[in-house]
């Protein structure tokens, strides 16, 4: 199969999606272990941390949740909701926001643009909702690899945060 940008097919997600979203969530904790990475998220699999099946599963249920398919098969998800996570120390925005609670990629498809066709996605939704204001946040530890692509995405650092000892970033874009 040719996977290009232009296979992706991005559609709302529902309860039905979270074992997909929980198994690339626990990939994506092996491969940042297999890079020397096991302060982002740790090295237990998601689906057995404390709280993670019942988090991505409100997820897809409370939150507007998306799925990026490749002939199918989910290869990426994220999820918007109107603010910040209330257990990180970050303040809500002094005006309507969007605000990306998750977004993972299936690492078997690296490279192709799965998390980029999800944040345009993201943007578009915004835009659509007549917000103008999306923010992210996401470790700022390491090299900061995470915080530049999220710029590389269009977004902006916002401010930073630390959070029971995980250095993060909070960025914006705007969309209107």
């Amino acid at each position: 199969m040719n996977d290009t940008a232009h296979d992706i097919r991005i559609r709302s997600g529902s309860l039905a999606d979270a074992p997909a979203v929980l198994d690339m969530l626990d990939a994506a904790v092996v491969w940042m272990n297999d890079r020397g990475n096991t302060e982002q998220w740790g090295t237990t699999p998601y689906s057995q941390t404390s709280g993670g099946v019942a988090r991505v599963e409100r997820y897809t249920t409370e939150n507007a949740a998306y799925i990026a398919e490749l002939g199918g098969t989910p290869a990426g998800a994220l999820v918007l909701d109107s603010g910040p996570s209330p257990l990180m120390p970050i303040a809500p925005a002094e005006e309507p926001e969007r605000y990306i609670r998750l977004l993972v990629s299936d690492r078997r498809h690296a490279g192709l643009g799965i998390g980029a066709a999800l944040l345009a996605h993201a943007a578009e939704e915004t835009r659509r909702a007549g917000v103008e204001l999306l923010r992210v946040d996401c470790w700022a530890g390491g090299g900061g690899e995470l915080v530049a692509y999220y710029e590389r995405n269009g977004f902006t650092p916002a401010g930073r945060f630390l959070s029971r000892g995980w250095p993060g970033q909070v960025l914006a874009r705007r969309v209107g």
